[in-house]
């Protein structure tokens, strides 16, 4: 909802054994899904960043659409789960998707509830990556001075 794709995601894994590979193995075909989506990413915007406040949290995302994957994760939890998830996971999760959608993700949050912080990341990534893929369809160019992404 917070990036404004129509995007529905269902997911079968071996969830029987552990949540690793179905959590990992999610994230490496969204990254692989925004990467064939955005082709050659010409006329969009390339770069996107958002600051989301949650009520004690704050979570900063930025995102670059850029064709090298890098990933800065800045995000401590004193918790081990967050529901049924293990939050060394989320670390995971985005660091995969940065991988196959071959994007720079930089992301950093703090505050003392650690559903909040989850909450604002997840949302603050989808804003900025909403902001990160927007299209001027009067504009043709890519979004480099390089020739190519």
């Amino acid at each position: 909802r917070h990036g404004g794709i129509d995007l529905k995601v269902k997911v079968e894994g071996d969830l029987h054994i552990d949540e690793h590979h179905t959590i990992e193995d999610t994230a490496l075909a969204l990254g692989a899904a925004f990467k064939e989506a955005l082709r050659d990413k010409r006329g969009i915007e390339r770069y996107g960043h958002y600051t989301l406040p949650m009520d004690e949290s704050l979570a900063q995302v930025a995102i670059d659409f850029g064709g090298r994957p890098w990933f800065v994760w800045q995000a401590d939890f004193l918790r081990e789960k967050v529901g049924e998830m293990p939050t060394e996971m989320f670390e995971h999760f985005f660091k995969s998707f940065s991988d196959t959608a071959l994007c720079n993700l930089n992301i950093k949050v703090e505050g003392k509830n650690e559903h909040h912080k989850v909450e604002a990341i997840f949302k603050a990534w989808a804003r900025a990556i909403k902001m990160a893929i927007r299209k001027d369809i009067n504009n043709k160019q890519l979004p480099s001075t390089k020739g190519l992404l």
